[in-house]
């Protein structure tokens, strides 16, 4: 059975080397767009819930707009639908926001109109430096702020503790809101390890299987929930109780998730 979050196929159209394989009116080739707001939705149907988010700058493969929706594969491999007036053309991002967020302003002073409010890991094309600030294609950002794309950092733990405090969001992947997996993603991907988007996905291809003590890094999972340990007796994950990305100690947790009713730590991985 084909997983319906990684196959680019909707019935109208499917992608060209799904011919055979899925029924399909049409199978196309894709064509290259780039996500150009902050943050996109990325949904199952037009106008859904979100299933998870793509930020400013990353890249899509479109194989239909209709309807002022386009449908699209992420990077990741996982499909869905977008808004087609927040995509925009194909482009090549040199840097990343590499702190909590930043603002994207209008001129070379913090004291002008802020254009954008972007989160961690939005890509951005740095077009000239400046003293203080790059200019980019959104506007002048503090240099201060951004990171080379061919620069990753090297901790995922590290990303991950900045993410502390952020509100609990299903399907979300940013700053401004994210949950159990996709704060993996957000940690992984900042570290140019390659990571799938949910956390069953996550747990059959990242890492290897952990043995011993937990250490840094290690990842958890449970039925429909992930975190990832920060030292030897301490988690920290993005969940519905606390409404909040939080430090918890890994005992306490591991009571704390089967009590409320689910289940047992059902695999830990090693990256």
């Amino acid at each position: 059975m084909t997983d319906r979050r990684l196959t680019p196929a909707n019935g109208r159209v499917a992608a060209m080397h799904l011919a055979g394989s899925v029924e399909a009116e049409r199978y196309v080739e894709a064509w290259p767009a780039t996500v150009a707001v902050p943050i996109l939705d990325l949904r199952a149907i037009p106008d859904g819930p979100r299933d998870r988010q793509l930020l400013l700058g990353a890249h899509a493969s479109v194989f239909e707009d209709r309807d002022g929706w386009s449908f699209v594969q992420a990077t990741d491999g996982y499909v869905g639908y977008v808004r087609s007036d927040e995509l925009g053309a194909a482009s090549a991002p040199s840097h990343f926001v590499s702190t909590t967020a930043t603002h994207a302003y209008a001129e070379e002073d913090f004291k002008s109109l802020d254009r954008y409010h972007l989160p961690f890991g939005a890509r951005v094309t740095v077009l000239d430096e400046r003293r203080k600030f790059f200019e980019t294609n959104v506007g002048f950002i503090p240099k201060k702020h951004l990171r080379e794309l061919d620069r990753p950092f090297a901790d995922p733990a590290s990303v991950a503790q900045l993410f502390f405090g952020v509100p609990y969001l299903w399907g979300g992947n940013s700053t401004r809101g994210i949950d159990c997996s996709g704060l993996v993603t957000a940690a992984l991907t900042a570290c140019n390890i390659a990571c799938p988007g949910d956390s069953d996905m996550q747990m059959t291809q990242v890492g290897a299987d952990a043995t011993g003590d937990d250490q840094r890094g290690d990842l958890l999972f449970w039925e429909g929930h992930v975190g990832m340990m920060v030292d030897a007796e301490t988690m920290i994950h993005a969940n519905a109780h606390h409404m909040a990305t939080v430090y918890e100690p890994i005992d306490r947790a591991i009571l704390r998730i089967e009590a409320q009713g689910d289940g047992p730590v059902i695999a830990r991985k090693r990256l």
